[in-house]
């Protein structure tokens, strides 16, 4: 019995041992309640994903440009604050960029001018600004300029905004001008001047520098200035003379470096690289021909499918303000979109670059329709190519013969403008869709643009009849004015 209650009671202590530890051990394992002292709480973090965002940006910018962005923004607070660890940029042209949208391999458009930009906006490539910041930003960036859109903006949405402004003329070198004894041209039409051809004759060399338009948006929008100003009939004359007085390069770059180094007595250029020639050679000079220009807003924005929307927005709202600095380098030399850079220590530096902000703000500009240009651009573009630059050579030959009678008087005034006539009037050629004689008229590059740009195979026909009739005609003038 003594052991019978021995074992009872080593029983009941054991259950007791049990039932606290099913009470206690869990206790112990919460964390303390609020009553009990803890360790101070650490401020809380804006959420950001667990590996560091690379931003894609597709641009028609120059290299120096993007550089100097990457560098800068990457240093930013904004960058930090998204966890945006790399801004990868593509340079690519313009006609890819449909392909990079679609495939999801861009976050940001940024550069290349409005008529690229609203094409895009035409095919719902871009996408409104959502983001507080971003939309904060491009309030600060003015409405219009001169009457020209700094915004593309539908049923109240924002879709592209310029991030800087352009005018478009021309830079002259002074020292080449003096040797070859002649006057500064003051409009597009002096590029196109006999005057302009005398050292195609003299010297055998050409005076002026334009670039391929398929290869530089910034000339095609001077071209379509041009076309534009005069009209259609007399702007190509002014383009294929212009063409006759000048040596063609793949890009504006080539374009304008040609003048600074003298190659060349005057380049047709966007501002900035006009303000870039003035610095690197005192001798060069930008010229805006007095109502012959416009301001143009030189957009970015969002486009459809970004990866990271948030974080792109985030950087299209620091380029439009504290990227706004990226300008004022004098490697780069570009008038922003947002004045407010001039009140900056930077922006004070710049005094010559505010001057130029506000001489093209005051200088008078034409009205120019970018929904018509836009309409006939890829025409345009691939016709200037076809007859005015893939055959130069022949066209450079016909007009120094040309220029060789005029000057010794063997032909009269009279006689010179009809050659003239024969030698720019758009062309007349085969139509290969309907084997029918077509001539360029605006209306017909209209008319065609869709199928132009849709059909590969007639656009390739179309190209190849247009150069054929290039080199005819120009071929008979020669031959003619040799006879």
């Amino acid at each position: 019995m003594v052991l019978e209650a021995k074992t009872f009671a080593l029983i009941a202590i054991a259950v007791v041992v049990v039932v606290a530890a099913a009470f206690i051990i869990p206790s112990l394992m919460k964390p303390p309640s609020p009553s009990q002292p803890t360790q101070p709480e650490q401020p809380s973090q804006p959420t950001q994903p667990a590996q560091g965002i690379t931003l894609t940006v597709i641009s028609r910018h120059p290299t120096d440009i993007l550089v100097k962005a990457r560098a800068m923004f990457l240093a930013s607070d904004v960058a930090k604050k998204y966890n945006i660890t790399d801004l990868k940029t593509i340079v690519i042209p313009a006609g890819l960029w449909e392909q990079y949208i679609k495939r999801g391999e861009a976050d940001v458009a940024w550069g290349g001018g409005p008529t690229l930009f609203d094409s895009l906006f035409q095919r719902g490539l871009l996408a409104p600004l959502t983001s507080r910041d971003a939309l904060d930003a491009a309030a600060q960036i003015p409405d219009s300029i001169m009457g020209v859109p700094m915004k593309r903006v539908k049923d109240g949405k924002v879709y592209w905004v310029a991030a800087a402004i352009s005018s478009f003329g021309f830079t002259v070198n002074t020292k080449r001008l003096s040797d070859y004894n002649l006057t500064t041209p003051r409009s597009w039409r002096d590029l196109a001047s006999p005057e302009l051809g005398k050292p195609l004759v003299q010297y055998g060399v050409a005076a002026l520098s334009i670039a391929d338009p398929t290869q530089s948006t910034s000339h095609t929008r001077m071209y379509e200035i041009i076309l534009q100003r005069y009209g259609w009939e007399e702007g190509w004359k002014i383009l294929a003379l212009m063409a006759a007085n000048a040596n063609v390069y793949s890009g504006s770059e080539a374009a304008r470096d040609a003048v600074i180094q003298g190659d060349v007595a005057v380049g047709i250029t966007i501002d900035f690289y006009g303000y870039t020639a003035q610095q690197v050679n005192p001798d060069c000079k930008y010229i805006i021909p007095p109502g012959e220009s416009i301001v143009n807003g030189d957009p970015i924005a969002l486009v459809n499918g970004s990866k990271y929307p948030e974080a792109a927005q985030a950087f299209i709202a620091w380029v439009l303000t504290e990227g706004q600095k990226v300008w004022l380098d004098p490697a780069i030399n570009r008038l922003p979109a947002n004045p407010k850079v001039f009140d900056t220590p930077e922006g004070a530096k710049r005094n010559d670059l505010k001057s130029a902000y506000e001489v093209t703000l005051k200088t008078p500009s034409i009205e120019f329709n970018d929904t018509l240009a836009l309409m006939y651009e890829p025409v345009m573009q691939w016709y200037f190519r076809a007859a005015l630059v893939e055959v130069n050579d022949y066209l450079k030959a016909a007009w120094k013969a040309l220029l060789s009678k005029y000057f010794a008087g063997a032909i009269s005034r009279e006689q010179f403008e009809a050659y003239i006539a024969n030698l720019t009037a758009p062309l007349t050629f085969t139509d290969p869709a309907t084997g029918k004689q077509a001539t360029l008229t605006m209306d017909y590059a209209i008319s065609i643009s869709d199928k132009f740009q849709s059909d590969a195979s007639y656009r390739d026909s179309l190209i190849a009849a247009w150069k054929q009739a290039a080199v005819e005609r120009y071929t008979r003038l020669l031959n003619l004015l040799k006879g």
